[in-house]
């Protein structure tokens, strides 16, 4: 079975210098490579076809077998790294909490311990007749939602 270690070091090797990043990696006990890479800016076809190059350059199939397949993170896959929440900051997302609460806002921050969302909520104000829009905040450590994706709105 192809090293994962060893050839998720090189592909970030690969990648320094640009502004691509590894998002996943997963192997199978087949040898079923999927690589999954994204960027600050944008993944063309030219990108994933080169580093295919390089990895089939420096494992060999004839020593070890294994299929393999490069593509983009698409824009509804669900973030899986922190450098795609922060590619993301000032974007609408769409964030599922794990207690089955989905909440759409705008993206505000991201660290290395969560990341932020503001929304808008209609609140009734105390002797008021009608309810009014406000903006709140919500923080959510990375761990505590099942997903957070790009919201796309046509």
């Amino acid at each position: 079975m192809i090293d994962k270690t060893a050839l998720t070091a090189f592909i970030e090797k690969q990648l320094e210098g640009t502004d691509l990043y590894l998002v996943e990696l997963a192997v199978t006990s087949g040898n079923d490579i999927k690589v999954e890479i994204d960027s600050d800016t944008s993944v063309d076809i030219d990108q994933c076809v080169k580093l295919t190059r390089e990895i089939e350059d420096e494992f060999d199939r004839d020593v070890e077998d294994y299929e393999l397949e490069i593509g983009s993170s698409g824009i509804t896959s669900p973030f899986k790294v922190k450098r795609q929440y922060v590619k993301n900051i000032g974007n609408d997302v769409e964030v599922l909490t794990k207690d089955g609460k989905k909440l759409k806002g705008m993206l505000k921050s991201a660290d290395d311990q969560g990341f932020t969302i503001v929304t808008e909520e209609k609140v009734k104000p105390e002797g008021a007749r009608r309810p009014v829009v406000e903006k709140v905040e919500t923080t959510f450590p990375y761990g505590d939602v099942k997903y957070t994706k790009y919201l796309l709105q046509f």
